[in-house]
């Protein structure tokens, strides 16, 4: 699932609750990237730091819903993309660090 923040601090604060809460098996961060985007009506630009997390479809709505939770925006980007393949050990990786035992 990917998203973008206004700000380095924000992205860092999503990736983490992510993480820590078991939402998503890891995060990265990437920016500052410039952003060309129409929104009220109007042309406009700006600056926003890209966060990939690493889900499973399992809880992936939970991890959206957190996302929307965190985020200064009222409509934040959320974008989610099937893998199309992966080692099977990344696979296990990712569904035991977001599915851990009782």
């Amino acid at each position: 699932m990917t998203t973008t923040t206004p700000t380095e601090e924000v992205a860092e604060e999503i990736a983490r609750a992510a993480v820590a809460e078991r939402l998503a098996a890891g995060a990265f961060i990437a920016g500052p990237v410039k952003s060309i985007f129409w929104h009220l009506g109007e042309l406009g630009d700006g600056q926003e730091w890209r966060v990939e997390l690493r889900t499973t479809n399992a809880v992936r709505d939970k991890l959206a819903d957190r996302i929307k939770q965190l985020h200064p925006w009222d409509n934040p980007e959320l974008i989610g993309q099937p893998i199309e393949w992966c080692p099977e050990e990344y696979a296990t990786w990712v569904d035991k660090a977001t599915n851990p035992p009782a």
